[in-house]
């Protein structure tokens, strides 16, 4: 009942004007909710966060390819970061556990519960999209962007976007499954250069590879 209060609450924060009392209660909520997170995920370092869809089930070739790269990534000496769920999140925690790094997960709290996968040493859970995405940017040096939907999305291209204004360091983008994405560099090429929404030196910030090692020596490469 009170994460359900929590839930409902929550779905005022976009929903126009409130009362100043109401406003200052949420912004101390949500200042909590960052300091919560800088706390537990301060001693993260050498961080590569994944990103990708919760529905894959372990049987599914992107789950797999998640966990051989999460694996190989963990072997090379990198702590592995996800949202905490199920499907290539839950995969890429599992790679970093059996490869014996650091696995951390930074798990949403939704109406219809996104329960934690149990392969995380360090697990922490948000009420705020807004702030979990900031952790899941802030201790990260790379990106491992797997097949996903709505959410995946936005994280690719907050990502890039954060990237293009300088608001972060040019760290790798790994995108991975080249026959779900197949339409995204035609589009950003064909589309999105030719109109001059986005520069064609904009595309330097992806890399795709189905290939774990070579996720691997992209990362290594520019990180030295």
């Amino acid at each position: 009942m009170r994460d359900q209060k929590q839930h409902d609450s929550d779905t005022h924060l976009l929903q126009g004007q409130n009362s100043p009392f109401s406003d200052l209660l949420r912004s101390f909520r949500i200042w909590r909710e960052f300091y919560k997170g800088f706390k537990v995920l301060r001693p993260v370092k050498n961080c590569i966060t994944f990103f990708g869809s919760a529905r894959f089930e372990p049987d599914n070739p992107y789950y797999q390819m998640a966990y051989q790269t999460a694996y190989a990534l963990g072997k090379a000496g990198y702590s592995i970061m996800t949202g905490g769920g199920p499907g290539i999140m839950e995969a890429a925690n599992k790679g970093a556990r059996d490869a014996g790094t650091l696995s951390i997960g930074c798990n949403i709290k939704l109406p219809k519960e996104q329960a934690p996968n149990t392969y995380t040493d360090i697990s922490v859970e948000f009420h705020y999209f807004f702030v979990r995405k900031l952790m899941l940017l802030k201790y990260s040096n790379a990106f491992v962007l797997f097949p996903g939907g709505f959410g995946t999305m936005d994280e690719i291209f907050e990502v890039t976007t954060l990237q293009q204004t300088g608001k972060i360091s040019e760290f790798p983008l790994i995108i991975m499954g080249s026959d779900y994405w197949q339409e995204l560099r035609p589009f950003l090429q064909n589309t999105m250069v030719a109109h001059h929404t986005i520069d064609p030196s904009d595309l330097r910030f992806v890399k795709l590879t189905d290939d774990p090692a070579e996720a691997v020596r992209l990362i290594q490469s520019n990180l030295t």
